[in-house]
């Protein structure tokens, strides 16, 4: 909590971007369900409002009104305190999200840094919810989540160094701005797809839904949760994604900037939007293509492959960083 503690947030400026967050999460379960229903030959969400586009609303409005149930013989405190904690801080990572130039909450030296450091603690939530809800499933889905996320949180780490060093700052700011001439998807194209990888595993997004798998778990860590609770699971898991998505674009895509000069005149907030929209496309192509990994696979995965790939390619683009520069 130090961590949060050390940003010193302004209150009053973080609050109005909390009902936009929200509402972006709601039209992105929406979106999700119209892509996943076009790839897979079928209508979505086409009742509810236009084009369905009220679902979203009427799904929030469901959980809210039905019945929060605890466990007996959980931990009530716990128990309620998880979804909490979790949603917190899925929240607390857009305060250090650059928007455009000047536009941001928090604009700190270590933006990058923390930005990691405020998602990792969601862990702590998933174990706490997992071990509170005093049920095998929820504890077998907390377990894997963490170890899942240690796995990839390692590979992460060694991925975005070359990006620091190049920019030469780990302000997220000075990190788009050092892209101005040249994207980092192009010379580091190997850490961008690996960056892109580990994302999916960070955010347990098939084929890394391991903590969640239904065949084995039912629902993981929040399969005791009900209503309420689970609508704060289910909102901080989306708000990830698009958080993820927007520091992929942050790191590799060049932010706002546009991909040639020539395009100045489009709003740079246009191609930061239409970029996150590509990458969470890719996060939804993804989950319509590819099977679920078994855990040991993903184990295996994590360790004995993209860690060794990770060093390998950190040491291949800082020896073209000293050679080129």
């Amino acid at each position: 909590m130090l961590i949060l503690y050390s940003l010193n947030l302004d209150w009053l400026k973080f609050l109005p971007i909390i009902l936009p967050i929200i509402l972006s999460i709601a039209f992105l379960t929406l979106y999700e369900r119209k892509v996943l229903s076009s790839m897979q030959r079928r209508r979505g969400p086409n009742v509810v409002g236009i084009f369905g586009i009220i679902q979203a609303f009427a799904d929030g409005v469901k959980l809210i009104l039905k019945e929060t149930i605890i466990p007996s013989s959980s931990n009530y405190i716990l128990f309620l305190l998880s979804p909490i904690i979790i949603f917190t801080l899925s929240l607390f990572g857009w305060a250090l999200i650059p928007f455009f130039k000047g536009i941001v909450i928090v604009d700190i030296e270590l933006g990058v840094i923390v930005l990691l450091a405020i998602s990792s603690l969601s862990v702590y939530g998933v174990i706490i919810s997992g071990w509170s809800s005093n049920s095998k499933y929820a504890l077998f889905g907390a377990l894997r989540s963490s170890a899942q996320m240690i796995s990839y949180e390692v590979s992460i780490g060694l991925l975005i160094m070359p990006v620091i060093f190049l920019a030469g700052s780990t302000n997220l700011s000075c990190i788009v701005f050092a892209q101005k001439n040249l994207y980092n998807c192009f010379p580091f194209f190997l850490s961008f797809i690996l960056f892109f990888i580990c994302i999916l595993a960070e955010t347990n997004r098939l084929p890394f839904d391991l903590p969640e798998a239904e065949s084995e778990l039912v629902s993981g860590y929040n399969v005791e949760y009900a209503a309420l609770t689970f609508a704060l699971f289910f909102l901080a898991e989306y708000s990830y994604i698009i958080l993820m998505s927007t520091l992929l674009v942050i790191l590799f895509l060049g932010g706002w900037l546009p991909p040639i000069k020539i395009l100045n005149f489009i709003p740079g907030y246009i191609w930061f939007f239409l970029k996150i929209i590509f990458i969470i496309f890719s996060f939804i192509w993804v989950r319509a293509t590819l099977p679920r990994y078994r855990y040991d696979q993903l184990m295996w995965l994590g360790w004995k492959v993209m860690l060794p790939l990770s060093l390998g390619v950190l040491f291949l683009n800082l020896s073209l960083i000293l050679y080129f520069l």
